[in-house]
C-alpha cells in the first residue's frame, strides 16, 4: 500500500490546530486538569515512601493511606505556620504606619514644589492598614484555594493521588501496551527513568528550598529583621518559580526593613544578602542537588512560565517546568522528535 505524504503546510496546520485544541482543553478543563497534574507529581513524590512501606510487608492500600496522611500533615503544618506569621504582622503596624506616613509627607512636599498636588501627604489611616493585613491573613487560605482552583479540586487531589499510587503498575503496563511495536521491557525502563527524573527534580527542589529557608532566615535574624522566619520561608517557597521567584521573595523583606529600620543600611543589606544567596543557589546548590534533571534552556523556561501563568496562573508557572522536562525526555525517545528535544534543552558545549 502506497504511503500518503501530506504537504508540509498541511502538517504545520495540523500541529497548530492540535496546539490550539490542547490549550483550549487545558483552560476549559482547569478544574480537573490542575488537580490531575498536581496529583501526578505528588504521587511521584510519595511513591518511594509507599514502596518502602510495602517492602516492610505493609499492604499497598494501607501504605498509600499512611503516605497520604504524612503528606497532608506536612502541607497543613506549613500553611498553618504561614498564616500565624502573617497574623503576627499586626503587632508592628504602629511603627510601620507612622514611618510610612512620614515618607508620604516628604514625597508630597517634594512633588508640591513642582506644582503637583497628590494629596498623599495626609497619610494613611492606621486602622485601614491593620484591617487590610488582618483581612489578608484571613483570606490567605482563600488565596491558596484559588491557586489550586476550587474546594472540589482540593478534594480531588488526595483522591487522584490515592488512585495513581494504587494503580501505578497498571498504568505502566498500559503505557507499555500502547507501544506494542517496541520491546515492553525497554518501554517500562523508560517510564521508570521518567519517574525517577521527576522524583529527583521535585525532591531536589525541596532540598534547595529547605536550604534557602535556613540561609534566608539566618541572614534576616542576623540583621535584626522581625518575622525573619516568615520572610525566609516565603522567599524559599517562591524560588520554585524560576527567574521571577527570587526577585519577588526579596521585595517583601526589603520593604519591611525600609519601613521599620532607622537606617538605609538594613534594606540595602537585605538586597545584598539575598543577591549573594541567589548566586549561591544558582551556581552551586541547584547544579549540585537538582543537577541536569531539567536541562531546559533559558528562553524555553521563560516562555513556558508565561504560557503556564496565562493558562493556569501561579500553579501553572509551578507545574510547567517539570512538565516541559518530561516532554523533552519523551522527545528524546524517537528520532523524529529529537529536534524538539534539542530545541527544549541546552546545547552542550564542546
Amino acid at each position: 500500500m502506497q504511503k500518503i505524504i501530506l504537504p508540509r503546510y498541511i502538517t504545520v496546520l495540523f500541529i497548530l490546530l492540535l496546539i490550539i485544541v490542547i490549550v483550549f482543553i487545558l483552560i476549559i478543563g482547569r478544574g480537573i486538569m490542575v488537580p490531575l497534574f498536581l496529583s501526578g507529581y505528588l504521587a511521584v513524590i510519595l511513591t518511594p515512601l509507599s514502596g518502602w512501606l510495602e517492602r516492610k510487608k505493609v499492604p499497598r492500600i494501607l501504605s498509600i493511606i499512611l503516605s497520604l496522611l504524612l503528606g497532608l500533615a506536612t502541607v497543613a503544618g506549613l500553611i498553618t505556620l504561614v498564616i500565624l506569621q502573617v497574623s503576627s504582622f499586626t503587632k508592628d503596624l504602629d511603627n510601620v504606619s507612622d514611618r510610612l506616613n512620614n515618607y508620604l509627607k516628604d514625597i508630597d512636599g517634594f512633588l508640591s514644589g513642582y506644582g503637583l498636588n497628590t494629596g498623599i501627604g495626609n497619610g494613611i489611616d492606621k486602622s485601614q492598614i491593620i484591617e487590610m493585613v488582618e483581612s489578608n491573613s484571613r483570606t490567605l487560605g482563600e488565596f491558596l484555594l484559588n491557586t489550586v482552583g476550587s474546594m472540589t479540586s482540593l478534594i480531588l487531589i488526595p483522591v487522584f493521588v490515592f488512585f495513581f499510587l494504587l494503580y501505578r503498575d497498571h498504568l505502566t503496563t498500559f503505557v507499555a501496551k500502547l507501544f506494542h511495536d517496541q520491546d515492553t521491557k525497554i518501554v517500562k525502563s523508560e517510564i521508570l527513568q521518567l519517574r525517577k527524573l521527576v522524583q529527583q527534580y521535585i525532591v531536589g527542589m525541596f532540598k534547595v528550598m529547605a536550604i534557602l529557608a535556613v540561609l534566608n532566615t539566618g541572614a534576616l535574624y542576623a540583621l535584626g529583621i522581625k518575622h525573619a522566619l516568615f520572610f525566609g520561608l516565603f522567599a524559599a517557597l517562591l524560588n520554585i518559580i524560576p527567574y521571577l521567584g527570587p526577585f519577588l521573595g526579596a521585595i517583601l523583606p526589603f520593604i519591611f526593613a525600609f519601613l521599620t529600620k532607622d537606617s538605609l543600611f538594613y534594606p540595602i543589606a537585605v538586597v545584598g544578602i539575598f543577591t549573594i544567596i541567589q548566586l549561591i543557589e544558582s551556581n552551586f546548590l541547584t547544579p549540585k542537588i537538582v543537577g541536569n534533571n531539567v536541562n531546559l534552556n533559558a528562553f524555553v523556561t521563560f516562555f513556558g512560565l508565561l504560557v503556564g501563568g496565562a493558562i493556569w496562573g501561579v500553579i501553572g508557572m509551578i507545574l510547567i517546568i517539570p512538565t516541559m522536562a518530561i516532554m523533552r525526555r519523551i522527545f528524546e525517545l524517537s528520532e523524529s522528535t529529537k529536534p524538539y528535544a534539542f530545541l527544549f534543552g541546552e546545547e552542550k558545549s564542546t
